[in-house]
């Protein structure tokens, strides 16, 4: 894919099954991030729109699965038990069966077409699984060292942020990264929500019009191809530090 994506396009068409390109021709990432108005493609404004939305769930999300992960997990209540089944019982319905109604209510109330909604739109769709996740973590963390905190006078969200959370940092920085990738390489809601206006699409329609066009050089496709790709590589190389540090940091702060 990358290699496809710096061939000439004359070379490709002479000799598709080169392995090595003879020259490197960056045109193809120029026509991709180009704006439409100047002949290109317009994946800059895709790039963004993608990295805002997938951020934004990110951090709505870890903000409302977190305290509600710890909850299930620390808090005694009748139905805790059940509380996890529940939960995945959200799975139980394919996206396709929750598109509809969804796309009725966010028209209703002015959400559709924006990334506002479509930010809403996979909040609801992941924030169940990550409490799941995040909870199963929690169970694992000792209680003993939150007795202690406690014992030092520390609130119960004061033993939360400075002993279980610390603790749990690779299990949160896991589920950021499941988060970011589900949000980046969505489709079929951001389809629904965001065909109408082009400057609100992300990276993965944006690839859609690349691969369902005739008119587009496979060269212009393979770069936007690695241009989709990259920011996952990047997050997950630059959270990877976080994932192993994470190990050891809260039991130091604890």
């Amino acid at each position: 894919m990358g290699l496809l994506s710096i061939r000439p396009l004359e070379d490709l068409l002479r000799d598709p099954g080169a392995l090595w390109p003879d020259d490197l021709d960056l045109s193809s990432y120029t026509a991709v991030l180009t704006d439409p108005g100047s002949g290109g493609q317009g994946f800059l404004v895709f790039l963004a729109n993608s990295a805002m939305v997938a951020l934004g769930t990110v951090v709505v999300t870890l903000l409302v699965a977190l305290p509600g992960a710890y909850a299930v997990s620390r808090l005694r209540f009748f139905g805790r038990r059940q509380v996890s089944v529940l939960f995945l019982s959200v799975y139980l319905f394919p996206s396709i069966l929750l598109a509809v109604p969804l796309f009725v209510l966010f028209t209703r109330v002015g959400l559709r077409g924006s990334l506002v909604g479509l930010l809403l739109v996979y909040v609801s769709q992941i924030v169940a699984v990550s409490i799941y996740m995040l909870r199963n973590y929690f169970d694992t963390v000792p209680v003993s060292l939150e007795e202690a905190a406690a014992m030092d006078g520390c609130s119960r969200l004061g033993v939360m942020r400075r002993v279980s959370l610390p603790l749990a940092m690779p299990a949160v920085v896991a589920n950021a990264l499941f988060v970011f990738m589900i949000a980046w390489n969505e489709f079929l809601f951001a389809l629904l929500f965001l065909v109408e206006d082009r400057d609100r699409w992300t990276v993965s329609l944006g690839l859609s019009q690349l691969a369902g066009s005739i008119e587009v050089p496979t060269t212009v496709l393979m770069a936007g191809s690695v241009l989709v790709t990259i920011p996952i590589i990047v997050v997950f190389f630059a959270s990877e530090r976080l994932l192993t540090d994470g190990l050891t940091a809260g039991a130091e702060k604890g």
